[in-house]
């Protein structure tokens, strides 16, 4: 199951956020700032999955864009990861080549 869905870019900057369980305001600022850290870290050779806390964070960047998505234990992290490309050729197709600002300044 889906636990929250994050789309930050290279600087660390929360771009989108959606909750699908009830975090704390405060509480989604830590959480935010960990996983960023956490991903934004990582090398290009090393595994898309991070084991934190009692889930699952699966990422995929994007040009400048990070596109996080933190699951539970039992999820599949590849179709996860799959899902993620689909999200984004969707944009693709709407924007007409999705970037950062369509991001920042659309409702999505």
């Amino acid at each position: 199951m889906i636990k929250f869905f994050l789309m930050v870019n290279k600087q660390g900057q929360t771009r989108l956020s959606k909750y699908y369980e009830h975090v704390e305001i405060n509480k989604r600022t830590l959480l935010e700032t960990e996983v960023i850290k956490s991903c934004l870290s990582r090398s290009n050779e090393q595994c898309s999955f991070i084991e934190y806390k009692d889930f699952k964070l699966v990422y995929r960047q994007y040009a400048a864009l990070f596109i996080v998505v933190g699951v539970n234990d039992t999820e599949n992290e590849m179709a996860i990861y799959e899902f993620i490309h689909n999200f984004v050729e969707v944009l693709d197709e709407y924007f007409s080549r999705v970037s950062e600002l369509d991001v920042s300044f659309s409702m999505l």
